[in-house]
């Protein structure tokens, strides 16, 4: 099952430039069955109930977006994870694109 994040009605904002996301050896990681590099992009989401900082990963080109820009998130999917004691919430979308004239966030 699939946890998709409706981020309608939310301001995104690039807080830090996409960069490889890599793997403990420094390897940049690539999708499982494709192939395509892995990009990490650390972004702000703001809605009424106030703002959090996450890191969304894409896989494929890396993401023409930069600090400051307003973005658009494409199926923006929340994946639980848990690891030796640790857990936590990781980020996945299809795409990231500026955010162009008065268009919303997908």
């Amino acid at each position: 099952m699939k946890l998709y994040i409706a981020t309608e009605g939310k301001q995104v904002t690039v807080s830090k430039d996409p960069e490889p996301k890599n793997d403990q050896h420094g390897n940049q990681r690539s999708e499982k069955n494709t192939g395509r590099p892995m990009w990490s992009t650390q972004v702000f989401v703001l809605d009424e109930t106030g703002g959090e900082v996450i890191t969304i990963t894409t896989a494929g080109e890396k993401p023409g977006v930069k600090v400051g820009q307003l973005i658009a998130v494409e199926q923006l999917e929340a994946i639980p994870w848990a690891t030796n004691g640790r857990n936590g919430t990781a980020f996945r979308a299809l795409s990231l694109k500026p955010l162009t004239g008065t268009s919303a966030t997908k």
